[in-house]
């Protein structure tokens, strides 16, 4: 417009200076260039698309890498020496096929012993089942009869220990120790610690006079539980009283009339006298389990095979099959194999040298079986779903060599990558082709919705208001505003027409 009106006072400028003939010139100038402007027609020239019938699709575009569709990394459990090396790297393995093998010596003989210990429970069970015979009888009650009198043996120990500790070990730093009234030889800082050590003394000498009485006339025809217990008791109580002259001894320094040897003789003669009682502690203890067991189980066999104990050895028989289950599986665990059909492409094991457990010492990918991993931004995720093609080329073969895809995985949580939340999305190639290698850099076009024979416009011809579409539809040369309804939007920006137009219709191009 602001060329027309450059133009029209031009003309003016003319018309003053040559009236008639200029005045016509000037009126046709005129009409001729706002004809020229206006496109022709008297309208100004408005830029417009046909409203066509064909196809609107989505498509992402991403880039990926080839992997493998199954790989493995292997390691050993356990670290041993590697004894085999079954594979090396690039060579063809099928599922279940060994790689290496470690020593397992220790394994086998560990496996053999079990077996035979099962066997042994398997012996057991059938003797149940059968019953009771009287020479196994007559075995559980020699077995009663030495138990007791190893009790009693214990027995006896335990008080010739406490003895060997009381009128040994410390008598020699007591004077009058036997008297009511014993005397420590040196003097402590503590006096009460002194006094206790002292009428303690006294104490123990009464607990062995009595335990010493007690003992005399035992003998196996004797209920030995009351014994047994008494026994434990004085040993417990000897044990607390050198509990108390070891912390006194071990606080003796140098001085009046102590030297370092004779302190290190006391405390010598004080840890001997207390291992030898808790020694003595343990064996009686030992012992009377031992008894308690001899008798629980001669008493069983007189009772007769009962359905509970068919069944507790029953239950020894599994337990003793469960360990030797587990030592195959140890055993079989010093053999790594390959967990899938592939190609070794790596491996780190030399015979003689101690494979760590937990290290990676050999992997296995699939051969020939490929597919892709690719980022796909927020943006795009929801144009694409499980079972899409794709049409993939790859970075070593050019845009022009086309391979088929298909998605076959979306991962549901996001990975940030420089801040843009992407989905992994995993494609798996349709055809198995030998150029496809792992770590291949792949163009990825994911065909998304697809709509075939609908009307579309340009995504420039609609205006949006609020929550209304609406397109200015060019009819006769004029313009009235349509209001219309869309559907999908292609990914080239054509927007799919549900209704408002027809094929063929006009519109404006903003």
């Amino acid at each position: 417009m602001e060329t027309i009106v450059l133009f029209t006072r031009a003309i003016k400028a003319f018309v003053l200076r040559k009236p008639i003939v200029s005045t016509l010139i000037a009126l046709a100038a005129v009409f001729g260039g706002y004809w020229y402007y206006s496109g022709g027609s008297g309208e100004e020239k408005i830029n417009f698309s046909e409203v066509k019938r064909g196809t609107v699709s989505q498509v992402v575009s991403v880039t990926g890498r080839v992997k493998p569709s199954k790989d493995a990394n292997l390691s050993f459990e356990k670290s041993a020496k590697v004894a085999v090396i079954y594979r090396n790297v690039g060579e063809k393995i099928s599922a279940g096929a060994p790689l290496v093998a470690l020593e397992s010596g220790d394994v086998s003989a560990k496996l053999a012993e079990a077996e035979a210990a099962a066997k042994a429970e398997r012996a057991k069970l059938e003797e149940l089942k059968k019953g009771t015979r009287p020479e196994d009888i007559l075995i559980s009650e020699i077995e009663v009869e030495n138990a007791i009198d190893g009790l009693i043996n214990d027995i006896k120990s335990g008080y010739v220990n406490a003895d060997d500790a009381i009128r040994n070990k410390v008598d020699q730093f007591m004077s009058n120790p036997k008297s009511s009234s014993p005397q420590l030889n040196f003097t402590l800082s503590d006096f009460k610690v002194e006094t206790d050590i002292e009428t303690g003394r006294a104490v123990m000498e009464s607990l062995l006079l009595d335990w010493n009485n007690a003992i005399a006339p035992i003998s196996n025809s004797q209920d030995l539980s009351g014994q047994t217990a008494s026994a434990k008791n004085n040993l417990r109580s000897v044990q607390s009283y050198l509990d108390k002259v070891a912390v006194a001894i071990n606080s003796l320094t140098i001085g009046y009339g102590l030297s370092q040897t004779t302190i290190d003789g006391y405390k010598a003669a004080i840890i001997s006298g207390r291992t030898n009682v808790t020694t003595a502690l343990e064996s009686l203890s030992a012992s009377e389990e031992k008894l308690k067991n001899a008798e629980s189980k001669l008493a069983l066999k007189k009772a007769g095979t009962v359905k509970e104990q068919v069944d507790a050895q029953e239950a020894k028989v599994e337990a003793a099959e469960a360990s030797i289950s587990a030592l195959r599986v140890d055993l079989s665990k010093t053999v790594l194999r390959s967990p899938i059909n592939g190609i070794v492409t790596k491996q780190d094991a030399k015979v003689g040298e101690i494979a760590q457990a937990g290290v990676l010492i050999a992997s296995v990918i699939s051969n020939g079986d490929y597919e892709i991993e690719a980022n796909v931004p927020e943006a795009d995720i929801a144009k694409i779903k499980l079972g899409n093609d794709a049409d993939i080329t790859l970075d070593a073969y050019g845009s022009d060599v086309f391979f088929r895809a298909v998605v076959a995985k979306i991962d549901p949580a996001e990975t940030v990558i420089e801040g843009v939340p992407t989905y992994k999305t995993t494609l798996r190639f349709k055809d198995a082709d030998d150029r496809i290698k792992s770590g291949m850099t792949a163009n990825t076009d994911i065909f998304g919705l697809r709509k075939e024979n609908t009307l579309y416009v340009p995504g420039r011809a609609i205006i949006t208001k609020g929550a209304s579409k609406t397109v200015i539809l060019v009819e006769n040369g004029s313009t009235r505003e349509v209001s219309i309804t869309t559907g999908l939007r292609g990914s080239n920006g054509d927007i799919e027409i549900l209704s408002g137009l027809n094929e063929g219709d006009r519109v404006k191009i903003n």
